[in-house]
């Protein structure tokens, strides 16, 4: 089957969309009509080569759609269905997974084509790389029955969309990863999708104070409109300074959104006696971080988080109830729509700064 796709073929250089073949779903395997895909920093540092890529590639990892055809041993979703996708696909048998920490399987393989097997996209009988084990940036997707999960056909696709990746890496970093505590004081530097993501959680766990940082005044305002407390422009301000004097000295948790060793810096020296530092942005691969030691000697934490530390099957139906109550705001954070030929737009649109999250729609 032919679609059409948007591919990454040369570090910097614009993605192209050009036509593909898709397969046939194998045994549990299910092909999805895109509806909407969110355009995530994540898929911009692979253009940029800061996460690298086999390429060709074809990127995007935020998606929503409609079940077109399941193999005959999918048994949790059938044709009809509307589904979101993620990329925390998992095998269920690792030792992590059976920890229950799918989001950590060290066996996604189990959920590939094997060796030899066709490819489930190629280009004139190449294979094309699936991202993430998703490739969004399409009119369909073929996925293990794994990345996929159903939801209620009244929850729009393209707010829906959103929880691939950037809402349930921010609001899962602040709920599962930190474990914001009520009445504590947050830290978040980036206001952008994943930032803005964390600063929900953070308001919807009950954090009294959360200071957004960000070196745009239009970002920092929609931060205050998402539950932001107080707000610092480091374009003028010594961020460190100005938190620990917001704060009283420090905050209980900081949250870095963005990917900057250097930033990462600034959210571990803000943090009060014994406070969390949790790193969510994606830092360029090989980069170090250089810490003053004698802070480790008043109990700071910093901790990796990885999508949220999410359980897709059980954290997404939740994170849709907050949605249906009003408490967790998808709607204001879809900036601006967009269509497949102009992906290369949002991601300009992204790195100007312009948009919280755009998302591609597709017929």
């Amino acid at each position: 089957m032919r679609i059409k796709a948007a591919i990454l073929r040369e570090v910097n250089r614009p993605l192209t969309v050009e036509d593909v073949e898709i397969d046939e779903p194998g045994p549990h395997e299910v092909l999805v009509q895109s509806v909407a895909s969110g355009v995530c920093h994540s898929d911009l540092h692979c253009l940029h080569g800061a996460l690298p890529t086999r390429m060709p590639a074809i990127l995007g990892h935020e998606p929503a759609g409609v079940v077109e055809a399941a193999g005959n041993e999918v048994t949790t979703v059938k044709p009809g269905d509307h589904v979101i996708a993620c990329t925390s696909i998992y095998c269920g048998d690792c030792v992590q997974c059976l920890s229950g920490r799918p989001h950590l399987c060290v066996n996604r393989a189990a959920c590939r084509r094997g060796r030899g097997a066709r490819p489930r996209l190629s280009q004139n009988g190449a294979p094309i790389d699936q991202f993430a084990d998703l490739a969004a940036f399409a009119e369909k997707m073929l996925l293990h029955e794994r990345a996929v999960i159903k939801i209620s056909d009244d929850i729009p696709l393209d707010r829906a969309a959103l929880l691939g990746c950037a809402v349930t890496t921010g609001v899962g970093a602040a709920l599962n990863t930190a474990e914001v505590r009520p009445g504590s004081s947050v830290a978040v530097f980036g206001t952008g999708g994943v930032g803005t993501s964390i600063i929900q959680g953070a308001r919807i766990a009950g954090a009294r104070q959360i200071i957004a940082v960000d070196l745009l005044d239009s970002k920092l305002e929609t931060a205050r409109h998402f539950g932001a407390t107080d707000t610092i422009n480091a374009a003028k301000l010594d961020p460190v300074r100005e938190i620990k004097a917001l704060s009283g000295g420090g905050v209980d948790y900081s949250f870095e959104a963005i990917g900057s060793s250097k930033v990462l810096e600034q959210a571990f020296y803000c943090l009060a006696p014994r406070g969390i530092c949790t790193l969510v942005g994606a830092i360029p691969t090989g980069q170090k971080i250089e810490l003053i030691a004698g802070h480790f000697y008043i109990e700071k934490q910093i901790r990796g988080c990885f999508m949220g530390s999410n359980r897709f099957h059980i954290d997404m139906p939740r994170y849709l109830d907050l949605y249906r109550q009003g408490r967790l705001n998808l709607d204001d954070m879809v900036t601006r729509h967009g269509r497949l030929e102009g992906v290369n737009e949002a991601f300009r649109a992204m790195e100007a700064g312009e948009v919280t999250r755009t998302v591609l729609t597709f017929s």
